[in-house]
C-alpha cells in the first residue's frame, strides 16, 4: 500500500516538473515591440494606388520550441497614414475619409486584430500563416505566406496578405455594390504587410 501511494505521488511529482517546464522554458511570451513594428497597406483603384501604414498597439507572440505557435496583434486605427500623397491638406483629408464610415469606422472600432491560429512550414524556408482578421467588428479568416526567425529573445516576422474588403464591410468605390463607376472605382483586393518585432517577457502570462 505504502509502496503504491509512493508511485501515485512520484507520477504526480514529474507531471508536475514537466508541465511547469513546459510553460515556463518551452512556451516563453513575446511581447510586440510597439516601435520597431508596424502594418503597411497598399490600395489600388483604376487610376492608380495609395500606400500608407498604420502602427500596431500592443499583442503577444507564444513560442513552443523555437518556432510561433500563435500570436494576437492589435493594430492601432487611429495610427492610420498615407505616405504617397504630399499634399499635407489633401493627406489629411484623404486620411479623414478613410477614418469614416465609408472605410473603416474608426470612431466605431479604433482597434482591428490579427490572432494566428496556426503556422505551417512551406517552401524556400517560408512559413503559411492563418489567422483570424477583425476589421469594423467582422472577423474573417485569412491565410499568407510569411518569413519567420525566432532567437532566444527576439522574434521577426514578416508577410502580406492580400484581402478582399468588401468582407468586412467596406463597400465604398467598389464595382460589386456601385454601377458606372468609371476612373472612380477601386479595387476590392487590397494589401496589408505585416512587419512584426517581439521581445521576450517573462513577466507575461499565457493563456
Amino acid at each position: 500500500m505504502k509502496k503504491s501511494i509512493a508511485i501515485v505521488l512520484g507520477v504526480l511529482v514529474t507531471v508536475s516538473t514537466v508541465l511547469a517546464g513546459t510553460t515556463k522554458g518551452e512556451k516563453p511570451a513575446f511581447e510586440i515591440d510597439t516601435k520597431a513594428s508596424k502594418v503597411n497597406w497598399t490600395g489600388k483603384k483604376v487610376t492608380g494606388e495609395h500606400t500608407g501604414y498604420l502602427l500596431l498597439g500592443n499583442g503577444i507572440v507564444n513560442v513552443e520550441k523555437n518556432a510561433v505557435t500563435g500570436a494576437k496583434v492589435n493594430m492601432d486605427m487611429n495610427s492610420i497614414v498615407c505616405t504617397d500623397l504630399t499634399n499635407e491638406e489633401y493627406n489629411k483629408k484623404f486620411v479623414g475619409h478613410l477614418k469614416s464610415d465609408d472605410f473603416f469606422s474608426v470612431e466605431k472600432h479604433p482597434v482591428s486584430t490579427f490572432e494566428i491560429t496556426s503556422v505551417k512550414p512551406a517552401a524556400n524556408g517560408q512559413y503559411t500563416v492563418k489567422g483570424n482578421l477583425s476589421i469594423k467588428g467582422i472577423t474573417h479568416e485569412i491565410s499568407f505566406p510569411a518569413k519567420i526567425n525566432v532567437d532566444k529573445n527576439l522574434v521577426k516576422a514578416s508577410g502580406t496578405a492580400k484581402i478582399d474588403r468588401t468582407k468586412w464591410d467596406i463597400r465604398y468605390g467598389s464595382g460589386k455594390f456601385f454601377a458606372s463607376l468609371g476612373d472612380n472605382m477601386i479595387y476590392d483586393e487590397f494589401e496589408i504587410s505585416f512587419d512584426i518585432v517581439a521581445k521576450a517577457n517573462e513577466s507575461l502570462t499565457l493563456k
